[in-house]
């Protein structure tokens, strides 16, 4: 199997950030923010997960949202896709909690 078909297999995460984390003027560093989370984060369970990490704008969407070949996933779709790849849903997503906790620590250190 090449790389490119095992890549298909991933599951895309998009994870959308709220301004607001990032403290009350959070809406002007969101997107630098973003960028420095996908860096920080690229090779975070890399084998099984293309990230996108993007500032929520619109609570009307989800702050997770999960895909195999550009089809939304279930909740429930999704954790029996992770546990066919040996990882458990609640246990990664407090793992990714846990790291952009740290991210938003770093990147606030970094921009002062």
């Amino acid at each position: 199997m090449t790389a490119n078909a095992n890549q298909d297999h991933r599951i895309e995460l998009t994870y959308r950030v709220e301004p607001g984390c990032l403290g009350p003027d959070g809406k002007d560093h969101i997107e630098g923010f973003c960028q420095f989370a996908m860096r920080a984060i690229a090779s975070l369970d890399a084998k099984f997960v293309i990230w996108n990490i993007i500032p929520r704008y619109d609570k009307s969407l989800p702050e997770m949202e999960f895909k195999v070949r550009g089809k939304s996933l279930s909740r429930d779709k999704t954790k029996l896709y992770l546990h066919a790849m040996n990882a458990d849903l609640d246990a990664f997503e407090e793992h990714l909690d846990d790291a952009l906790v740290r991210m938003i620590d770093a990147y606030r250190k970094r921009t002062g």
